[in-house]
C-alpha cells in the first residue's frame, strides 16, 4: 500500500517540518553526539554496534551511552553505570542498557551509561554531572530533538521491501534516510546485501567469532555434540535462529518471547541445555545448564568515518 494512504506518513511528515521549520527547539550538547538508530520495528543490530563502538571510541574519549531505557522499572534520569561501575540492576536499568554495562565491565571499559526517556535531560546529566567528551545515543534516529554529531542508520534485507507501520514494520519510509550521515547494512554474515545512497557512506556489519559460553564466560568447545532448547525474546528472534542453523547448533525446540521478555516464570528443565542471547540472560539466573551466544562485530572503515567527522 503506497504511503500517501497511510495517515502515520503524514504524521511523521508533520513532526519533521515542525523541527526543520524550528517551531519545535532543537537542543544542542557542548560535546559530540554520535546516534545509532534504525528505520525498523525490531532488530538490526543498534546493542552489538553500540558495544563495537564503545571498545574502540573509549581509548580517546570518555564514552557515555545515553538511551531511553525502554520497559526499564524506573523513570527519570537513572545514572546506570560510571566508568565502568554498575550501580543499577537491570529492572531499573532496561535490559539493553544493563547488558552493555556487563560488557563494559567485563572489558575494564572506562564507559558510562544514563538512561532517560527525556534525553536531551540526560545527555545535559552526562556533560555536567559525568563530565562525557561523547554521547553515542542508543535508537537515537528518531529522536530529532537532540542534535547529532553523526547519524549512523542501520538496515538490514527485509528493511528494503518493508512497508510503513501500521501496514509493516518501518517506523519512517525509507526517503527518510536523506537525515542520515552514513548507512549501515547489517547481518551481512546472514543475508548479505548491498545498497548504494547518493552522497551516503555505506558500511557493512558483520557478525563473527561465534561462541557458545557458560554462566561463568567459560567457552563451550564442544557446542556442535550438543542438544539445546534455544529461546529469546529479540526485536527479531528469527535472526537469533538463523544464526544457530548457521552454526549447526542442534536445536531440540525453540521458543520464541516478545521483545525485553522479563522470564518472571520461566523455569528451566535440569535435563536439558538451555541456549539464549546476552541480551535474554542479564534476566537469568546463573544455571550450569544454562548457555549464551557470543560474537564479535567487524565495520571496516567505519572508525575512520567517524574520525574524520569528529
Amino acid at each position: 500500500m503506497l504511503n500517501f494512504l497511510n495517515p502515520y506518513f503524514y504524521l511523521l511528515k508533520l513532526r519533521n517540518l515542525a523541527y526543520q521549520k524550528t517551531f519545535l527547539k532543537i537542543y544542542q550538547l557542548k560535546i559530540p553526539v554520535i546516534s545509532v538508530g534504525n528505520l525498523s520495528l525490531g532488530g538490526t543490530g543498534k546493542t552489538s554496534l553500540v558495544k563495537f563502538l564503545c571498545e574502540k571510541l573509549s581509548s580517546k574519549y570518555h564514552v557515555v551511552i545515553l538511551s531511553r531505557g525502554y520497559k526499564r522499572k524506573s523513570k527519570g534520569t537513572l545514572i546506570v553505570s560510571f566508568k565502568g561501575k554498575i550501580l543499577e540492576n537491570w529492572r531499573n536499568a532496561g535490559d539493553e542498557p544493563y547488558l552493555l554495562a556487563k560488557l563494559v565491565e567485563k572489558k575494564d571499559l572506562k564507559v558510562s551509561i544514563i538512561v532517560d526517556e527525556d534525553r536531551v535531560r540526560g545527555g545535559e546529566v552526562a556533560v555536567r554531572e559525568l563530565k562525557g567528551d561523547l554521547i553515542l545515543l542508543d535508537d537515537g534516529f528518531q529522536y530529532i530533538r537532540l542534535k547529532k554529531d553523526i547519524d549512523l542508520v542501520l538496515l538490514k534485507k527485509e528493511d528494503l521491501k518493508a512497508r510503513l507501520f501500521p501496514w509493516g514494520r518501518l517506523r519512517e519510509p525509507l526517503e527518510n534516510l536523506k537525515r542520515a550521515d552514513a548507512i549501515i547494512l547489517s547481518y551481512q554474515e546472514i543475508e548479505p546485501f548491498d545498497l548504494q545512497l547518493k552522497d551516503k557512506p555505506t558500511f557493512k556489519l558483520y557478525r563473527k567469532d561465534w561462541k557458545v559460553i557458560d554462566s561463568e564466560g567459560k567457552i563451550l568447545k564442544n557446542y556442535q555434540e550438543k542438544e539445546f532448547i534455544a529461546f529469546c525474546g529479540l526485536g527479531d528472534n528469527q535472526q537469533f535462529l538463523k544464526v544457530l542453523k548457521k552454526l549447526g547448533i542442534k536445536v531440540k525446540k525453540f521458543i520464541s518471547f516478545p521483545d525485553h521478555h522479563f522470564y518472571e516464570n520461566f523455569n528451566l528443565l535440569p535435563q536439558e541445555n538451555y541456549l539464549t542471547t546476552l541480551k535474554d540472560g542479564v534476566k537469568l539466573k546463573p544455571s550450569p545448564n544454562l548457555y549464551f551466544l557470543d560474537f564479535s562485530v567487524e565495520v571496516k572503515g567505519l572508525l575512520e568515518f567517524i574520525y574524520s567527522k569528529l
